[in-house]
């Protein structure tokens, strides 16, 4: 056996411990794959630079920064795995220098053994890439509202990039491999496993400030959210309190509660609850960065999907907009109106033919000389009906204010109106008005600032008006579905205008304006979603990690303990108790943190985001149950194994 046989045995014998690193870097590299399949495929490009310029310069910009998002913290995970095979594996270095390796031998076998692992998670993640490529390009397809769907393609330029990429990864991550060895003395590698640990401490000031700093980050994005203080050092500096505050919560505060509980001799001494107690301190401490790491990074994983399926959500193109179609003209003096009458009846008849319902109201706004516009009472009160709002009543000399925008909606609610009087002038009219108050939902989109008054102060001052824009709006409950509808109308429109003529009318559907959007909002979750994908995996094996680079120990300790008496069924209730810990606790508090960034959310939004949030974190929770009930099989068979 020659020594690159020696290594790759080495492997194969510490296959246990690897496994995760292996599977998680395969994982890694695969995502890494999908980002290159998107990038450079052809279709998908084209498609988005074909609907928007912006949208197609977002979407490149997108998936570059999260393949170098992946590509970065894909390093982090791996030196912070091979790091923790270094440190149990010391005892064997130990050994293996004892019996004549010289250093320089035992940093070459490391690093023929993390290159063999990387070239083998390499080819097992593009491969796995490539035979699952067909189904994430549908899915993308569906994500970004491509019709034709995306056409499988050889991805000849993403195989090349993310084999290249991730070899020279996997080089610089075992060049730092050797560097990790050369602490320590012969005697320190033999006897790392029997240095006895001392017992763990916490700070109670510490713990006081881990509880005021995540108060006071919550605190700063629910003012952000709630107060629309829209400050980006606020929103922050919130962040940072609470990243800060969870790592005293872990490194401290749980360590000061636990001990508390050994406190309590009713509680302690009550069946198995002292091992479990006793061993718990020792894991909080331990494994406090860890769990600060998961709970940081499972909780932006959260918060990064979920806000992404919030914006895609169609809701929030309602929220801008309340109507499914809109069509307006520009008639000039002494224009007949056939075209808008013949306009109005094809989109009845389009609406008609796909089955939707729906409801028309029109308006004819005014503007005044400074740009306010006006809207008759007669004509809002049409709106609000077919949006289902209240009707309103003015006496003559009276106004009404009325949001254009979610800003100016919000900054009403908030803050409230600035003044109580309207100045209008309109040519030689001038009217001050009392404005009775500010209307709680947007019915004039997009119109800046918007009055309604009365039909007779309208009349005053819209008379002799030479031009009128005249607005007709449908609302449709299902409008989301109506895009064929919405296409075949402005196909229809756009065949039966002259280019002269198409400059008198404009029509828009909000659904297609949704699906416009979408394609951005699909990026974002594409992006989004697979880089979360991507933190949860590693955040996972860093349990994983954790829980194997003390098994030597746990064996030990239990086989001990088994000696006294500790039946298998007392064994696997107090190992279960630590790995519920060592599993839930830092999801936990990944799902208040993250829970807490939903709440301002919502607040943001005038839709549910609700089912959004369940979703996201049903999903994960349901992997987290998974992923634990086979750790928790194999570790007790193993612990089983070993002791009994």
């Amino acid at each position: 056996m020659n020594f690159r046989q020696f290594a790759f045995n080495n492997v194969f014998r510490n296959k246990r411990t690897y496994v995760a690193h292996f599977l998680s870097s395969s994982f890694s590299v695969m995502i890494f794959f999908t980002y290159a399949m998107l990038a450079f495929h052809p279709d998908l490009k084209g498609q988005i630079m074909a609907d928007s310029t912006t949208l197609s310069t977002l979407g490149t910009m997108g998936m570059h920064i999260s393949q170098i998002v992946v590509f970065v913290f894909s390093f982090l995970f791996l030196l912070y795995s091979v790091s923790s095979f270094v440190k149990l594996r010391k005892k064997e270095f130990g050994i293996l220098l004892l019996l004549g390796m010289s250093r320089k031998q035992l940093n070459r076998m490391l690093f023929i053994e993390n290159i063999a692992i990387g070239v083998a998670a390499i080819i097992t993640g593009i491969v796995v890439g490539v035979v699952f490529s067909k189904l994430i390009l549908l899915i993308c397809a569906s994500m970004l509202a491509v019709e034709r769907g995306l056409p499988f393609y050889l991805p000849a330029k993403a195989v090349a990039l993310t084999a290249g990429g991730y070899l020279a990864l996997f080089i610089i991550v075992a060049a730092f491999t050797s560097l990790m060895t050369k602490k320590g003395t012969l005697a320190e590698l033999i006897k790392s496993e029997d240095k006895p640990k001392p017992e763990p401490k916490a700070s109670v000031p510490l713990s006081i400030l881990a509880v005021l700093l995540i108060g006071l980050g919550y605190a700063c994005v629910f003012l952000f959210a709630l107060r629309r203080i829209y400050s980006f050092s606020l929103l922050f500096g919130g962040v940072v309190l609470v990243v800060i505050g969870t790592y005293f919560l872990f490194t401290q505060l749980s360590v000061y509660v636990i001990r508390a509980l050994k406190n309590r001799p009713r509680f302690v001494f009550k069946r198995t609850n002292l091992l479990t107690v006793s061993e718990l301190v020792y894991r909080m401490k331990d494994n406090a960065v860890m769990f600060f790491m998961v709970a940081v990074i499972s909780a932006t994983a959260f918060t990064g999907i979920g806000t992404a399926l919030a914006i895609g959500d169609p809701g929030l193109a309602a929220m801008k907009n309340p109507y499914a179609f809109t069509h307006i003209s520009f008639p000039e003096p002494g224009d007949d109106l056939s075209f808008e009458q013949k306009h109005i009846h094809l989109i009845e008849q389009a609406l008609k033919k796909g089955g939707f319902a729906y409801r028309k109201a029109s308006y004819i706004p005014a503007f005044s000389d400074d740009g306010k516009t006006l809207i008759r009472l007669s004509d809002y009160n049409g709106l609000a009906a077919v949006l289902g709002y209240p009707r309103e009543t003015l006496r003559s000399g009276e106004t009404l204010a009325s949001p254009s925008s979610v800003t100016q909606n919000d900054k009403n609610r908030l803050e409230g109106l600035q003044t109580d009087r309207l100045t209008i002038t309109k040519g030689e009219h001038t009217m001050t008005l009392p404005i009775v108050k500010a209307l709680p939902h947007i019915v004039i989109p997009d119109y800046g600032s918007v009055w309604i008054i009365t039909d007779s102060d309208y009349e005053r001052l819209a008379k002799g008006d030479e031009y009128k824009t005249r607005v007709v709006v449908f609302v449709v409950p299902e409008w989301h579905h109506t895009r064929a509808v919405a296409e075949e109308i402005r196909k229809a429109l756009d065949a039966d205008l002259t280019n002269e003529q198409q400059y008198a009318y404009n029509f828009s559907a909000l659904v297609l304006d949704w699906m416009h959007s979408k394609q951005l909002n699909g990026l974002l979750l594409i992006v989004s979603g697979l880089v979360g994908i991507v933190f949860f995996t590693f955040a996972a094996s860093f349990v994983y990690f954790r829980l194997y680079a003390d098994l030597s120990r746990d064996e030990e300790q239990y086989r001990m303990i088994s000696k006294v008496g500790l039946s298998r069924k007392e064994l696997a209730k107090t190992v279960t108790r630590q790995l519920v810990l060592m599993f839930f606790l830092p999801l936990l508090v990944a799902f208040v943190h993250s829970g807490v960034a939903f709440v301002a959310l919502q607040g943001l939004v005038e839709f549910s985001v609700v089912s959004h949030t369940l979703a996201v974190y049903a999903t994960f929770f349901g992997i987290q149950v998974v992923y634990f009930f086979i750790t928790r099989w194999r570790y007790l068979s193993h612990l089983n194994q070993k002791i009994m």
